[in-house]
């Protein structure tokens, strides 16, 4: 136990200074940070550990991240970081931080180092709905606050996530105010309400984030303003004031009727009529006034032989309201016995003693009169007070009442004719002539289409815009009452599904994103119809430009291009033209091209959209060239880019003439044994050209006067470059042989070659030969120069030209002897066979010939 402890205490010792060196190592590690924004495009670099430690790098996490395990850089994987989705329970004020997990270095070290995910504005406020009620009272005082429940989220951060808000068409009867950075929206009233010149106001609350290209939203806040009791009933001024019935009326006959109106709606507009307590007993006891309608009427039968005038106050009250007060003077006329009575007869459509006259109608008989009575006013007529479009024409004795003019409802919906009688007695006594009043209503008919309060609209929508975002707010207004005047509105038939009006609010709306690469431009035709029967509507054109966002990055015609260029291309020269587009439009569309990480010899004209030379080319030391374009927009906020790869070949040309490598000189000698067997190879040139294809491919030729050919005994390959004994060695062929190599390739339009001395000594001692200076040749130039004069892989000897001439001769005397042999075997053919035929032949049908005589003249 004891002679343990020391050693113990040093593992123990050794093993904490080892984590406490992994400890710093994990701290420092752990300091590593890196920032990048989101919804950066694939292949975007982001940092490098190259600083940091020393390679190979292997990423661990890979979701959104790629490293090159050489560099140690690492880029945006396909899947882009979104710091919504990747963060979303952060707040807007926490940064939403990555941890990625590595192996480094050649001993395979575990790091860890933390990527920070900025912001950017891709998300526009969101209200929740799309539409905020409000009810608030008439009398609400000036400067009260309403609570908008109903604020805007943005899932962005920092800037892009906070919030402004603005009040649209609210004419300066509502202000905003926001409190709490946000949190609370106000509503203030600016102005007093009065729900009797407006019951209703519509504006646009409109969100915008603070980000460099803002995006905002809005919501529709309709504010209904409800009704207090703050008029009371005043009679209307066509209420009549004074009344005439004859004696004799019957009980419940309709004397006439007031009238008075409250401002306010629903209970606070109910009116009571009453009579005043001031009122006669007599005139209470004859007369009966409706506390609901107004009319007054006869209690009683009236029989009366003198004229009375009664005086009655009405009164009319309303909740909580000092009662309004008229005065109505009847007179009470004897029987017509005693003077004149107005006979009605009515011709147009009535109820209850009232003409009921659809309005805009051309001029139409209303009623017939007639005046019944003593015949004492013979001279009497019938007239109508004040100034009223009616006429009452004399028609035999009679009277007939029509309109002087069409009725127009939006100007007056009810007229009161006060008809009299005109004249006296014969004996000259004045008494009170009778007076009769007609009630007509003018009934409201369709004649006014809804009218917009402009007929033609135009507007500008960013694409790319959120699903059902309100796109103008349309009015249009109609003259008309009730269902006559109820205003509805549809889109044409024709205008795209994308797009919808609210029937009822002529609310215009994008039900999808817009796009203006397929549409910059929408014109729609809205209709506004009424509930009349038949119902008339109108239109007005609404032109919608779509603004463009740089939401589209540059595409190549292809990912990869294929180009090929002439080794002898000069400087600056064309070698391409590269295809590339953008569907954007202004700066989002214009494009720049540029070469990256570019060593080769080439450059692009971004103007032209052209691939040139940079230097001169060489096929034999580089045959193609790779190098990758990067086209990018000048779109805002961020510029959209693509990539494509290039690869050039170099053609090659016929630059390059052959170069012999064996032998390496024109001295170069060897010793030919006289014994050496026809047919071996005695040596071999062996030559290179450094171009390719047909430009590379060789030939070898001797060259040689063409006494000099017949008399060589060595030939050569025009393929191997093999130079072989063809004929067994002489005497005479003893000594030095010169043979003078033109060594060919098969370049186009010009091959080029080069010349080779082999020298050949044929000797019985094969000791090693020597040259004192190298051969010349004196020979025609164009022998060398042309291949069709220098002879290829042979060298023909005499005997072998005599052996072609001996077979020649033989194969011509066979064909000859075969010819003649043939001609002798037709002609005794011939011969025989017409004397057997002609025995049964007719005579007519022998063909004479004219050389006959000749054939048989020897016979």
């Amino acid at each position: 136990m004891g002679h343990g402890t020391p050693y113990n205490m040093y593992w123990a010792g050794l093993l904490q200074n080892l984590l406490v060196m992994l400890q710093i190592r994990q701290i420092m590690s752990g300091s590593i940070q890196f920032c990048v924004k989101e919804e950066l495009e694939p292949g975007t670099l982001v940092g490098s550990l190259t600083n940091h430690f020393s390679p190979p790098f292997l990423l661990l996490t890979k979701e959104y991240l790629w490293m090159d395990e050489k560099t140690g850089n690492f880029y945006i994987s396909e899947q882009k970081m979104d710091r919504e989705y990747l963060c979303p329970g952060k707040t807007k004020t926490d940064e939403c931080i990555i941890l990625h997990t590595a192996v480094v270095g050649p001993s395979g070290e575990l790091v860890q180092f933390s990527v920070t995910v900025e912001d950017i504005n891709d998300n526009a406020p969101r209200f929740e709905n799309s539409k905020i009620h409000l009810n608030i009272s008439e009398d609400i005082p000036i400067g009260t606050s309403l609570i908008l429940d109903d604020q805007a989220q943005d899932r962005d951060s920092g800037p892009n996530g906070q919030l402004m808000y603005k009040l649209k068409g609210s004419g300066g009867v509502f202000t905003l105010k926001v409190e709490e950075d946000g949190q609370i929206i106000l509503l203030i009233v600016q102005t007093a309400l009065d729900r009797e010149s407006l019951d209703l106001y519509q504006m646009q609350l409109v969100a915008t984030d603070c980000g460099e290209q803002p995006l905002s939203a809005s919501v529709s806040i309709i504010v209904t303003v409800t009704d207090v009791n703050d008029n009371c009933p005043s009679f209307h001024p066509d209420s009549p004031h004074s009344a005439t019935i004859t004696g004799g009326s019957k009980k419940n006959t309709v004397v006439t009727q007031v009238v008075a109106t409250d401002l306010d709606v629903g209970p606070n507009a109910a009116i009571v009529y009453s009579l005043s307590p001031k009122v006669s007993e007599r005139a209470k006891k004859l007369l009966f006034l409706n506390s609901h309608s107004g009319h007054i009427r006869l209690m009683q039968d009236l029989e009366r032989d003198s004229s009375e005038e009664l005086v009655l106050k009405v009164l009319a009250s309303g909740l909580h309201c000092p009662p309004a007060e008229t005065q109505v003077t009847v007179s009470l006329l004897p029987k017509a016995t005693q003077g004149l009575t107005i006979k009605i007869g009515f011709i147009a459509e009535h109820y209850n003693q009232t003409i009921l006259l659809p309005e805009s109608h051309p001029p139409t008989a209303l009623a017939v009169l007639e005046l019944e009575g003593d015949s004492s006013f013979k001279d009497s007529s019938l007239a109508i007070e004040g100034d009223v479009p009616f006429i009452l024409s004399p028609q035999s004795g009679k009277y007939l009442l029509y309109t002087s003019k069409p009725l127009d409802y939006e100007m007056k919906s009810e007229y009161h004719i006060s008809v009299v009688v005109q004249g006296s007695s014969s004996e000259r006594s004045v008494i009170a002539l009778p007076q009769q009043e007609i009630r007509v209503i003018v009934e409201d008919v369709n004649d006014n289409a809804p009218h917009f309060s402009q007929c033609h609209y135009q507007l500008e929508v960013q694409e790319n815009n959120k699903p059902g975002l309100t796109l103008l707010q349309l009015s249009a207004s109609d003259a008309d009452s009730g269902l006559n005047g109820r205003v509805t509105y549809r889109l044409d038939k024709h205008v795209s599904a994308i797009f919808k009006v609210d029937s009822v609010t002529g609310q215009l709306s994008a039900l999808v994103p817009l796009d203006r690469e397929q549409n910059s431009t929408y014109k729609l035709i809205v209709f506004a119809r009424d509930g009349g029967f038949p119902s008339l509507e109108s239109q007005a054109s609404v032109i919608i430009h779509v603004l463009d966002q740089n939401d589209n990055a540059p595409v190549f015609c292809t990912p990869h291009f294929i180009f090929f260029v002439p080794e002898n291309a000069p400087p600056f020269a064309l070698v391409g033209k590269i295809e590339m587009e953008d569907p954007d439009e202004g700066e989002n569309g214009n494009l720049e091209l540029q070469v990256v990480k570019n060593s080769a010899p080439f450059a692009v004209d971004s103007m032209q959209r052209m691939l040139q030379t940079t230097a001169n080319l060489d096929h034999e030391m580089t045959n193609h060239h790779e190098l990758f374009l990067v086209v990018s927009d000048n779109g805002h906020p961020v510029a959209l880019t693509s990539t494509a790869r290039v690869t050039v070949f170099v053609e090659d040309i016929n630059d390059n003439e052959p170069k012999v490598i064996l032998p390496s000189s024109n001295f170069s000698c060897l010793a030919v044994s006289p014994g050496t067997p026809v047919g071996t190879t005695v040596t071999k040139i062996y030559a290179v050209d450094e171009d390719s294809g047909f430009n590379s491919e060789i030939t070898y030729s001797v060259v040689a006067p063409e006494s000099a050919q017949h008399n060589n005994p060595f030939q050569v390959d025009s393929r191997s470059g093999n130079i072989t004994l063809s004929q067994k060695l002489l005497h005479k062929d003893m000594g030095m042989h010169h043979l003078f190599i033109v060594v060919r390739d098969n370049g186009k339009p010009i091959p080029l070659y080069t010349t080779v001395w082999i020298n050949l000594l044929v000797n019985e001692s094969t000791d090693q030969c020597y040259l004192d200076k190298a051969p010349v040749w004196t020979g025609r130039s164009d022998l060398i120069q042309s291949t069709s004069k220098s002879p290829f892989c042979e060298v023909e000897t005499v005997r072998t030209v005599q052996m072609i001439y001996f077979y020649l001769l033989l194969s011509m005397t066979v064909v000859t002897m075969v010819l003649f042999l043939t001609t002798v075997y037709l002609y005794l053919k011939h011969r025989k066979c017409p004397r057997k035929k002609m025995k049964g032949r007719a005579v007519e049908n022998e063909i004479p010939l004219r050389i006959k005589d000749k054939y048989y003249s020897d016979e």
